[in-house]
């Protein structure tokens, strides 16, 4: 399973690499507002990347839940947390956020595997 997180986190440096290579301004300025949206401010990075969580599992977006999870496990964020977090990402996104839910719960487990 921890292999699952080494080839996302491979695949999306290769092609973030490639794609800010391009040097597209327009681009790079988005990238650049991503990143620093979820530095600490008013609320800790912590609480930001589940918040990240929440709206990636509603807009169903995979690799945005594997990498808002990651974040959120650098961060320090319980599997409790993490837990009701997607809970609370269900309960908006409706049932359709199910198979998301899946996904990140294997995922998380992938994340426990590499810490320990």
């Amino acid at each position: 399973m921890p292999n699952q997180v080494k080839e996302f986190n491979e695949y999306r440096s290769k092609m973030n690499e490639k794609i800010l290579g391009d040097n597209n301004k327009l681009i790079k300025r988005i990238f650049n507002l991503d990143t620093n949206a979820y530095a600490a401010g008013a609320l800790d990075v912590k609480t930001k990347e589940l918040l990240g969580l929440v709206a990636s599992a509603v807009l169903r977006c995979d690799d945005c839940v594997k990498y808002h999870l990651e974040s959120a496990h650098n961060e320090g964020a319980t599997k409790e947390e993490v837990m009701e977090t997607l809970g609370i990402a269900t309960l908006v996104g409706g049932t359709i956020v199910v198979p998301h839910l899946r996904r990140a719960y294997e995922y998380w487990e992938a994340l426990e595997e590499l810490q320990g």
